[in-house]
């Protein structure tokens, strides 16, 4: 028995589980694929077209020899936020099949109108923000039609999901975990074990997330509301594809298969080793529709009230100074001109005192 099998039944004895020993002996399928046990298969989840025009969504199944745990992995939910992207694809050939226990679903891109449109936080077509419209509708426009085919295919499919994300084009953005509360505790205490896993220094607690299911809203919120543990990450900036960002993605993915017990990392991932904890936060919103220059940068210290930029209109006259709500840390800035009213300019966390 190899040092991944060995790893998963000391993680199943020490809580208590009933070993699963044996061989993997059954399929497994997400829409049209279908894999068998030892095997990895890609393919499509199409989204047929209704009242606007359809779109489709390519995975990868990974169904290990040994049974195990499912864990979703979903890139792509905005599509110009590449590096989970790039990672997603790097990974899938260093998960073998026949070195896993359990099954890896990686959704290689979940917005592929926004990917091949190149658009930031709203689709193409309909306008809409996928991670905003969960868990989706059958019959709705094609970010719901998506938001459905997603919650149904693969968030229902999986015991644990990731939604990995990045500074989309416009945002210059310091990584970090959102760690979701819902209030039940064992459900909270294996999301923040999944967070702590993933590696990055800096996690966001968030409490505020609906509890509907039926009006989950976001990815990883959709996977909460149905009792299964879930984070979202960010892990690049500004829609580029540099090396360490995607590597990033990449190491948090190792350390969580290597959490779970499901496969061991040849990389030898670690958790950060002092994690920086950030217990609210505000996004700040854009007062006018104009033109922002940020005067901070990412991962930046800011008293309340620090100048965080200018909004101007399109003459150059200025509208509004844009200051921080409170002293804490600036999780992301948008580094890019253009803004439309409402939009988030920047995103402020308070940083929690050490206990």
């Amino acid at each position: 028995m190899n040092h991944h099998v060995r790893m998963f039944g000391l993680v199943v004895a020490l809580l208590g589980l009933p070993a699963a020993v044996a061989a993997q002996d059954a399929s497994f399928t997400v829409g049209p694929v279908t894999v068998q046990p030892g095997q990895r298969v890609s393919g499509f989840l199409e989204v047929p077209a209704g009242v606007d025009e359809g779109t489709r969504i390519p995975f990868t199944l990974v169904h290990g020899s040994e049974p195990g745990p499912v864990l979703a992995l979903i890139a792509g939910t905005h599509g110009y936020e590449y590096a989970p992207i790039l990672a997603l694809q790097w990974m899938r050939p260093q998960i073998r099949p026949e070195n896993l226990t359990g099954t890896v679903i990686l959704v290689h891109i979940a917005n592929l109108p926004s990917f091949l449109g190149r658009t930031i936080y709203y689709s193409p077509i309909d306008g809409k923000n996928l991670n905003r419209v969960y868990p989706g509708k059958a019959d709705g426009t094609v970010s719901e039609r998506i938001a459905y085919a997603i919650t149904t295919e693969v968030i229902e499919r999986a015991d644990y999901v990731v939604d990995m994300h990045c500074g989309d084009g416009n945002e210059a953005l310091r990584p970090y975990t959102y760690w979701m509360k819902t209030g039940n505790a064992e459900l909270d205490e294996a999301s923040k074990q999944l967070a702590l896993a993933f590696g990055l220094d800096h996690i966001v607690v968030d409490t505020d997330r609906p509890n509907d299911p039926q009006a989950s809203l976001y990815t990883s919120n959709t996977a909460l509301t149905r009792g299964k543990p879930s984070i979202t990450t960010e892990t690049g900036q500004l829609g580029q594809t540099e090396f360490e960002q995607v590597t990033m993605a990449m190491r948090g993915v190792h350390g969580l298969l290597s959490h779970l017990g499901m496969m061991a990392s040849f990389q030898e991932p670690l958790p950060a080793e002092r994690v920086v904890w950030l217990d609210h936060y505000e996004v700040v919103r854009s007062p006018e529709t104009g033109v922002f220059r940020a005067m901070v940068k990412p991962g930046h210290t800011v008293a309340k009230g620090t100048l965080l930029g200018y909004l101007s209109d399109f003459f150059g006259e200025k509208l509004a100074e844009i200051r921080a709500p409170f002293a804490g840390m600036v999780n992301y800035v948008v580094a890019t001109p253009p803004v439309r009213k409402g939009e988030p300019l920047a995103m402020v966390s308070h940083i929690q005192a050490e206990n």
